[in-house]
């Protein structure tokens, strides 16, 4: 089953259009949202979630459409985006006086659990809060209403490497229930790359990409050539390039095939190298 359907997704704006963006994330999986500032990876989000109202297109989740009258399925759902959503006077301990009534499924002793487990001061106010302890916070509700689907929308960024690790561990935890998923938006592409089962890559609000991660580090490759060398490359498998003063780095969809007949070096990539080449093509 799939935790999440998104058929045709399509939102315009004056200047950007969210353009019939398709993709599914199976239950037991991580999918790492990647994309530039801008190409529309909350936009994306906001739709899915109904906080936007798209044009066309489809939205399903656990088997739900958010439009449904009886949104009680939505309490398996954790939602955590980049800015804190909570009044600045409230405590955690008022967190949890609050959302104890408003979710059925809560559950008081897990959030104490991981507020121990994150080190969150349960009588500190909101504002006085680091960002760190403002995302373990909130990472602390989302788990602690029986949630089977995270929506995470840059739930790493501006963290310190020890908070994110943290988080990541914690993220590999949450997916080892088979029926659980993940969706995680990042511009951090070192912290997707580490956790992630599926890459969904956006530019200007089309999908370019979405594949298997273990199958794109295998399948693609960045090659070190002479401008000679480049001009015998296949076009259908040079996906984009950049020159230097040295000569030309292709990124190439055929890996393994163009390392064993070239003689030339062909390196294995990162998702940050995709990101770039995919979305910066020289003219």
């Amino acid at each position: 089953m799939d935790a999440i359907k998104v058929r045709g997704l399509t939102k315009k704006y004056k200047n950007f259009t969210l353009d019939g963006v398709s993709f599914s994330v199976p239950s037991g999986a991580i999918v790492g949202f990647i994309g530039e500032n801008g190409a529309g990876k909350t936009t994306t989000i906001k739709a899915m979630l109904g906080l936007i109202q798209a044009d066309s297109g489809s939205v399903e989740l656990l088997g739900h459409t958010p439009k449904e009258a009886d949104g009680s399925w939505k309490e398996e759902i954790g939602v955590v985006f980049d800015e804190g959503y909570f009044p600045e006077n409230v405590t955690p301990l008022n967190v949890e006086k609050i959302l104890g009534r408003i979710y059925r499924t809560w559950d008081g002793k897990t959030f104490q659990n991981y507020l121990t487990r994150f080190a969150v001061p349960r009588e500190t106010r909101y504002k006085e809060l680091s960002r760190g302890m403002k995302m373990k916070l909130s990472m602390a509700v989302a788990l602690s209403h029986g949630a089977r689907l995270l929506i995470l929308d840059e739930a790493t960024s501006g963290l310190d490497p020890v908070v994110r690790s943290e988080l990541l561990d914690l993220f590999l935890e949450f997916i080892q229930e088979e029926d659980h998923a993940i969706f995680l938006s990042s511009h951090i592409t070192s912290d997707i790359e580490k956790i992630s089962d599926y890459i969904l890559l956006i530019h200007q609000g089309r999908v370019l990409l979405y594949e298997n991660k273990d199958v794109l580090m295998y399948q693609y490759g960045l090659v070190r050539c002479s401008r000679e060398q480049y001009e015998k490359l296949s076009p259908k498998h040079c996906r984009g390039y950049r020159k230097g003063a040295f000569g030309y780095e292709v990124l190439v969809d055929n890996r393994e095939e163009l390392g064993q007949a070239w003689d030339c070096v062909v390196d294995k990539i990162s998702l940050e190298d995709l990101l770039v080449f995919l979305t910066r093509k020289e003219p």
